[in-house]
């Protein structure tokens, strides 16, 4: 191969590699937009409980006639660090929404997102109360308890 055809034919390599990068960097930027525009419809359409109750709960919420002994626990920690914010039996308030909700069902919201919500907080993303802090006063056992406590709850109203 003579020299000219050596630098022709590594021409035709940059530029296909360079196709290929440019490529690579629109699908990437594709994505990117795709999602932004993913996340910012989930918050266009956010749930209508959230709107404004006179300070009282968002949900109607029908509290079990017995907890567990777990359960028992995880009430008095949830009335102790997350009632402020979710409210009383987990009914919600205007500053933060409510658990006994069909969107914090099991199957949509396990008990690992209600762990990584405690350790790391949560940027909004169902509702528009703004962003969830980090909770880290919160013993494991602690929130092991708050999670039966609210699947209890969930469960006595239909959310399973």
């Amino acid at each position: 191969m003579t020299r000219n055809e050596q630098q022709k034919s590594h021409s035709k390599n940059a530029a296909g590699g360079m196709n290929k990068g440019k490529i690579a960097v629109l699908a990437i930027v594709a994505v990117g937009i795709a999602a932004a525009a993913v996340w910012t419809r989930r918050g266009a359409e956010a749930p209508a409980a959230e709107a404004a109750t006179g300070g009282g709960a968002l949900v109607a919420v029908t509290v079990p006639a017995t907890l567990s002994e777990a359960a028992k626990m995880g009430e008095r920690a949830f009335n102790a660090v997350c009632a402020a914010c979710h409210g009383a039996n987990a009914a919600g308030t205007e500053a933060g929404p409510p658990l006994v909700h069909k969107i914090y069902e099991p199957s949509h919201h396990g008990d690992y997102a209600f762990e990584m919500a405690v350790a790391n907080g949560v940027r909004a993303h169902h509702w528009r109360f703004g962003d969830m802090p980090p909770q880290p006063a919160m013993t494991k056992a602690d929130l092991q308890n708050v999670i039966a406590y609210v699947r209890e709850v969930q469960r006595a109203n239909g959310i399973e």
